[in-house]
């Protein structure tokens, strides 16, 4: 009588498939690679962000550009240098000329490297920039 779903015929062939532990497992990998990837993301590059009352919640961009504290210049997350940051903003913004930037710089580094940033940022066309900061607690008056 196993495996029949009605009368007493025991000689048919069980053709069912039982997708609830399939789905069980489906779902329990979803979530561990949900609770993970946060955190894969959040490790790739560290920036010790400076903070302030005022800033803003994150942008979304074309253009993420990052000093580290060491004073490497990264552009959406691969190294370069001044010259290849020019010229690949120019490039941007002639293809799309809403181009978007976001400059996060450690906080220890020299505020001279930042203004160089910014000015390579402008020149090269970029109307829309902001610089990243992490939101400090409000000062108490």
């Amino acid at each position: 009588m196993a495996g029949s779903l009605g009368g007493g015929d025991d000689d048919g062939i069980i053709a069912e498939i039982n997708v609830t532990p399939f789905v069980d497992v489906v779902l329990v990998l979803l979530v561990i690679f949900m609770v993970t990837s946060a955190y894969i993301v959040k490790a790739a590059i560290q920036v010790d962000l400076p903070k302030a009352a005022s800033a803003g919640d994150s942008v979304e961009s074309t253009l993420n550009i990052v000093i580290t504290k060491e004073g490497a210049l990264l552009l959406n997350g691969e190294p370069t240098d001044r010259e290849k940051l020019a010229a690949f903003v120019r490039g941007e913004v002639k293809r799309a000329p809403g181009t978007q930037a976001v400059i996060a710089a450690d906080k220890q580094v020299v505020y001279g490297e930042v203004a160089a940033v910014i000015d390579i940022v402008k020149l090269g066309g970029i109307k829309s920039f902001a610089l990243n900061l992490e939101r400090a607690p409000k000062p108490v008056r």
